[in-house]
């Protein structure tokens, strides 16, 4: 279960749902929406459930817990529900509550659903286990380092060799050394944390500054994980620790981070706004930007794109590209100030993404023609456009060329291909659909990867 759910493998969910939890393929239409037919279609694998809204359909009707979701790629439930007050302040009342037999009246579709949901989650945490057997190796001593508060000791901490622990830990992540990063963060978050705490004055503006990049970078590998509640907790952590550290600029570049969260819980309207107000509370406040102020202020707008895109807003989309590209035009050059690896080429990277997103692979290509790739200052972002490229050329049906630029992301960044889920799901999807002119090179390169049909 748990390789079908990470592979997005939908007919092999719906057969071990109607082998082990006794659902026929009426009842698990009747609650994911869908007729008998199609569920036989998709069982038998003629059809794939490609599209969020139906995977998260399914998610939903299957009742599946946070921990199956998160293996899907999906946002838990649990947060989004601990969020939201009920309106007189009291506390809300769970729909599990409802009576599941009710003797003597026929069943309705609410209840079956209830019911329904009921089996499929007992089946998905049977299978899964406890949420933390699906962890990466690392991500749980980074689990606990987010919620940790350490004991301060009797020396003062010092903010130097702070500040190169988190220089070291952004410049590890931008060259797709993932599991680097994993093992320098927990020791790393847990001293920030006592130097926020004992610290005084310009010092502990410092600290909380560092804490800041810190729990950015951390949110950062976590969305590569696709381990959306530690994700959303880091990305918080870091906007907390912007405001303290009262600059206006490590403000503004920790909600790049609040934005990208936003977008990979699927709250696209959110991460839109975010980006935007952001962005346009810093255009507001410069009159004379330094290549710090328009790198990030550059940034917030390609996040807001990105963001407007998923929400098919294309209008949106397009407006804050341009106004990105004028940013980038301001900057003159790409560069990696504050990190972001912001600039004129990666302007274009995110006109590549833009593209994809609104479906139309073949202006993605276009854009990806016209990148100066050796102009892009970190793997993550060339790996990224490569990606993004493979994408496009699989949509466009060029699998010859979506496996031969996979590779060169795989050169650039091993672990960019690796370790990532969504990566793997690519190769995944390559192998699935390949013609038989390139089906042995696809599969060879799948099976080095340990990634099967």
């Amino acid at each position: 279960m748990l390789a079908a759910l990470r592979g997005r493998d939908i007919g092999s969910v719906f057969c071990l749902v109607r082998q082990y939890a006794g659902m026929s393929q009426t009842h698990i239409g009747s609650v994911t929406g869908m007729s008998q037919g199609k569920v036989s279609a998709i069982m038998s694998g003629n059809q794939q459930v490609t599209a969020f809204e139906v995977v998260e359909r399914v998610a939903d009707g299957l009742g599946m817990p946070d921990a199956a979701r998160m293996a899907l790629g999906l946002a838990p439930r649990t947060a989004l529900t601990l969020a939201i007050p009920s309106q007189d302040d009291r506390p809300a009342v769970s729909t599990r509550a409802v009576d599941l037999v009710q003797r003597g009246g026929a069943e309705t579709n609410v209840r079956r659903r209830e019911f329904v949901g009921l089996a499929g989650a007992a089946l998905f945490s049977a299978a899964l286990g406890p949420a933390e057997q699906a962890s990466p190796d690392g991500i749980e001593d980074l689990a606990a380092a987010l919620v940790s508060f350490p004991a301060p000791g009797d020396e003062l901490p010092d903010l130097a060799p702070l500040a190169r622990a988190v220089a070291a830990a952004k410049q590890s992540y931008q060259a797709c050394r993932y599991g680097d990063v994993v093992s320098m963060l927990p020791s790393l978050l847990r001293s920030l944390r006592v130097a926020c705490t004992v610290l005084e004055g310009d010092a502990r503006l410092k600290a909380h500054a560092l804490t800041a990049e810190a729990y950015h970078v951390a949110a950062s590998i976590l969305i590569k994980q696709e381990d959306k509640g530690l994700a959303w907790l880091a990305a918080d952590r870091s906007v907390q620790a912007a405001h303290a550290s009262e600059s206006p600029l490590m403000i503004g570049s920790s909600a790049r981070i609040i934005t990208h969260a936003l977008m990979d819980g699927g709250h696209h309207r959110a991460a839109v706004s975010t980006a935007s107000t952001a962005a346009q509370r810093m255009d507001a406040e410069l009159s004379g930007p330094t290549p710090d102020d328009l790198s990030v202020y550059g940034s917030l707008l390609l996040r807001g794109a990105v963001a407007a895109a998923q929400q098919a807003n294309r209008h949106t989309a397009v407006e804050l590209l341009d106004e990105a590209a004028e940013a980038g035009k301001r900057l003159g050059h790409d560069g990696n100030h504050m990190w972001t690896a912001f600039g004129p080429n990666n302007v274009l990277c995110h006109r590549v993404n833009v593209a994809l997103t609104m479906g139309d692979a073949g202006t993605a290509v276009e854009y990806a023609r016209k990148v100066n790739i050796d102009a892009l200052p970190i793997n993550e972002r060339k790996a990224t456009l490569l990606l993004d490229t493979a994408r496009a050329f699989l949509t466009w049906g060029k699998h010859d060329r979506a496996l031969y630029v996979m590779r060169a992301a795989g050169d650039i960044a091993p672990e960019e291909i690796t370790v990532r889920p969504a990566t793997l799901r690519l190769v995944r999807d390559l192998l699935k659909t390949a013609p038989a002119s390139v089906r042995r090179e696809a599969r060879e390169y799948a099976e080095s990867l340990g990634v099967s049909a």
